[in-house]
């Protein structure tokens, strides 16, 4: 395992174990909130990850405690209504979509508003079985504007996502299981170690295929049936031609392990 933080992250730490990339979240005198810089600093690590071919998925975590306890409040009360179209800072979490890699959010204590919009910006959750997650804007007279609206009620139906966005109450892991709002739920101190052995199966299979799963899966909460359907089916096709399938195929008929190249 290595740790790379170059002097430009302040507020994040970054270490590669094998072939699955690790962010950690590192504001822990303030709660670990997603300020403007860690936003950057977090992107900039994703993006890197991105380009790296030997990455093949990657993991987004906070301190045992706390993931995240949300937006930097202290930076947003000094917002206006046009200093906030003008910069557009929660833009920033649409850039996830950029990543087309597995994203993995490990999630321990407090996923709060903006903290459970990044890990709702996640592919698959891994929560603590003490994690805490709400939106609890609403308390401090505004509400989730970082796609928490849409993805919360994707995930959990409508009439949960407007009991916890109209009264800010927090649910706990075993809840948000049930709900499906997380992967699956482990005890505190294994959330990370389940979340690393989640990522390092994953990275065994064909990158190209998990690029364009990520597409289509994703794709379901935004498209009808049929449209999803005929999207996926053009990229199972697509797949007939790639070395990764031709190799896959032949693994399992040679009952061996297969070697991808994500080609």
């Amino acid at each position: 395992m290595s740790e790379v933080s170059p002097p430009s992250y302040e507020n994040i730490r970054v270490q590669v174990e094998e072939n699955v990339g690790i962010v950690f979240l590192n504001r822990p005198t303030a709660l670990n909130a997603l300020s403007t810089a860690l936003m950057g600093e977090l992107l900039d690590a994703l993006l890197k990850f991105q380009s790296d071919e030997k990455i093949g998925c990657i993991i987004i975590t906070g301190g045992d405690r706390i993931f995240s306890a949300g937006a930097d409040i202290k930076e947003m009360a000094n917002w206006t209504t046009s200093e906030a179209v003008k910069s557009n800072p929660l833009s920033r979490f649409d850039e996830l979509r950029k990543i087309t890699k597995p994203l993995i959010a490990a999630v321990s204590g407090y996923a709060l508003g903006g903290g459970l919009e990044l890990a709702l910006a996640c592919d698959m959750i891994i929560a603590a079985d003490d994690a805490r997650l709400g939106q609890p804007e609403i308390n401090i007279g505004v509400f989730p504007g970082a796609g928490g609206t849409q993805r919360l009620t994707r995930a959990v139906g409508k009439y949960k996502a407007m009991e916890m966005i109209l009264t800010g109450n927090p649910i706990t892991a075993k809840e948000a299981l049930a709900l499906g709002l997380v992967t699956r739920i482990v005890p505190g101190e294994l959330y990370l170690e389940e979340a690393k052995q989640l990522a390092h199966e994953i990275v065994m299979k064909s990158p190209l295929a998990l690029s364009l799963v990520k597409q289509c899966v994703l794709g379901a909460d935004e498209t009808s049936l049929s449209e999803g359907v005929e999207f996926e089916r053009r990229n199972f096709y697509l797949m007939m031609s790639s070395e990764d399938k031709q190799e896959g195929m032949k693994a399992f008929l040679e009952k061996r392990q297969p070697s991808y190249k994500g080609k």
